[in-house]
């Protein structure tokens, strides 16, 4: 498996109603300078509707621009149908995964 393929594998666990970060992910995978090319993986997510890539967000909550998931309103559209609080454009700090 290359490292995209890890990333995957770690946003899959991501529970549904809970967020973790791009850093996060990349020390999941063993690349904890990698967030950056975390996000670029999830860009090309091959599986959306097992790839929960709008479980991700930045570290200090606030949600993606990218039109990966059709923008920033999309990610918090879907956030909030899963129980996810945001507050002033970032997910509440209760919502990420530990």
């Amino acid at each position: 498996m290359g490292f995209f393929d890890d990333v995957y594998e770690v946003v899959k666990r991501v529970p549904k109603g809970k967020v973790t970060s791009y850093g996060r992910v990349a020390a999941a995978v063993g690349r904890p300078r990698a967030a950056r090319v975390v996000g670029y993986a999830l860009h090309g997510n091959p599986d959306p509707d097992n790839i929960p890539c709008h479980r991700v967000v930045f570290k200090d909550g606030a949600l993606s621009k990218a039109f990966a998931f059709g923008g920033e309103n999309a990610q918090k559209a879907i956030l909030e149908s899963e129980g996810v609080v945001i507050e002033d454009g970032k997910v509440k700090a209760e919502y990420f995964i530990r």
